[in-house]
């Protein structure tokens, strides 16, 4: 039984051969010890009792042993049992039993409890018959006249024998049923073993897909609810691996991109300074301040990769101290606000000077701030403006930087914090790797804060960080 189908099969069936058979058992021999032999025990005493009523109206059957014997020739046509008639004293006047034949006349000493019977009550016994060897049900009933005195009495006896042949019957039919029960048990089992055992063997044949490197597939999440449980538990690894080999192939993809052009702008530059540029001062002054440019553009580059790295290792480490954040971000706004100017738009940015003082890390934080205010610098156009502005409630702080650009799509909006996510909407964003959100989330929440979006297409975005006080 090394097969999860055998012991699943064995647990089911292992109790029914145990139960069903001990039931059955118990079942026969409730019929047997009770119900059957009590009712052919009370059978016995009404046909006593209803033999010793005739026998008074009959006169001499309880003195005169021929009156008797004619008597119980009488009425012992057809039936199956043996009857005797015996005085009040325990004499035996007649007999249907052969074997007692030779007892006329006799006391007869294993009439069961003569003493009781003497005394008017009936007395029964089921048991091993001394004389014949046998199991017999044996019911002995007085008769009594019309003064309540105890004339004579009546035995019947019948061997059991017979209705053991007859319950023989009963039994086969008891094991029969048992027998048909562990059958249908049997086949209930193998049903249940095959409904948990198929979904587990999918299972198990699509991990081991996964680990050939085989395409991801989809389980159907049926049957029991911890198959269902485990089932959809796969389903969202196959997902996330999914996911994960889009990161990768966006990643491979963006860095070509990101590292070809500024690298083919300098082998060009290097290249025009091997054949001669280097001999005309502002040629070369040119051509070494564009390569110094492109360098500078490949740094943020750089620090993106750098903190995936980091997050990759494991949760973001921050070096927190208290910072007083309304000088903290007025230090960190003329760099941008230079920007936005150069690109032709309007900076509005205003600082509550009465925020408070924060655990923080504060070159992290900066660094979140910094990639949502590069963003909204680069996706808006000339003409457009870049706004922050700060507030506070009784348990939180946050600030919001807000921008006049394209705006994002629903559709992009589910993706937005994805690693290496660019939304489709042209001109949103044509550069980068698509990590600067995802970065500044992850840094907003290794504060214990949240990062969220609020944004209308042709009308222009807002990222709001809220930090817990």
């Amino acid at each position: 039984m090394r097969s999860l189908r055998s012991w699943l099969i064995a647990s089911h069936l292992i109790p029914l051969f145990v139960i069903i058979p001990v039931v059955g058992f118990i079942i026969i021999s409730l019929l047997n010890s009770r119900l059957v032999l009590n009712q052919l025990s009370t059978e016995l005493a009404n046909q006593a009792a209803l033999i010793a009523e005739v026998a008074n109206t009959q006169p001499g059957v309880w003195q005169d042993r021929e009156v008797a014997d004619r008597y119980l020739l009488a009425i012992s046509q057809g039936h199956h049992w043996d009857i005797m008639i015996l005085d009040a004293e325990g004499h035996l006047l007649a007999t249907s039993n052969p074997n007692y034949a030779s007892e006329v006349g006799n006391y007869i000493s294993d009439v069961p409890e003569i003493t009781q019977l003497q005394s008017g009550q009936q007395a029964i016994f089921v048991g091993m018959s001394d004389r014949t060897q046998s199991r017999v049900a044996d019911v002995a009933v007085p008769a009594t006249n019309a003064q309540n005195q105890v004339v004579g009495i009546v035995r019947v006896t019948t061997e059991l024998d017979t209705l053991n042949q007859n319950f023989v019957e009963l039994q086969r039919v008891v094991i029969a049923i048992v027998a048909f029960a562990l059958l249908v048990g049997l086949g209930i089992a193998l049903l249940l073993a095959l409904a948990i055992e198929r979904p587990l063997r999918q299972l198990t044949v699509a991990l081991h897909g996964i680990g050939q490197g085989q395409p991801l597939t989809v389980l159907p999440e049926q049957g029991p609810r911890e198959i269902q449980q485990l089932a959809q538990t796969f389903n969202l690894l196959t997902e996330r691996l999914a996911r994960l080999e889009e990161t990768r192939r966006r990643l491979l993809a963006n860095l070509v991109h990101e590292l070809g052009r500024p690298l083919g702008a300098m082998r060009a530059a290097v290249h025009a300074l091997q054949t001669g540029a280097d001999q005309e001062p502002e040629l070369r002054q040119e051509l070494l301040t564009g390569m110094n440019d492109e360098i500078r553009r490949l740094e943020p580059l750089l620090d993106d990769l750098s903190q995936l790295h980091h997050q990759v290792l494991g949760p973001t480490q921050l070096e927190k101290t208290p910072v007083a954040l309304s000088p903290w971000l007025e230090g960190l706004l003329p760099t941008w606000r230079e920007a936005a100017l150069a690109k032709e738009l309007r900076w509005q940015a205003e600082v509550d000077p009465d925020l408070p003082r924060l655990a923080i890390d504060g070159p992290r934080l900066a660094q979140a701030v910094g990639n949502l205010l590069s963003n909204a610098i680069k996706y808006t156009p000339a003409g457009g403006a870049i706004g922050l502005d700060t507030g506070q409630t009784d348990n939180s702080v946050w600030i919001r930087i807000r921008d006049t650009g394209p705006g994002i799509s629903p559709t992009d909006r589910a993706r937005i914090f994805e690693a290496f996510f660019r939304g489709q909407q042209a001109g949103r964003f044509p550069q980068g790797l698509g990590l600067g959100l995802t970065i500044a989330r992850e840094l907003v929440e290794a504060h214990g804060g949240r990062l969220n979006l609020d944004s209308r297409e042709g009308v222009g975005s807002a990222f709001t960080i809220t930090l817990p006080v």
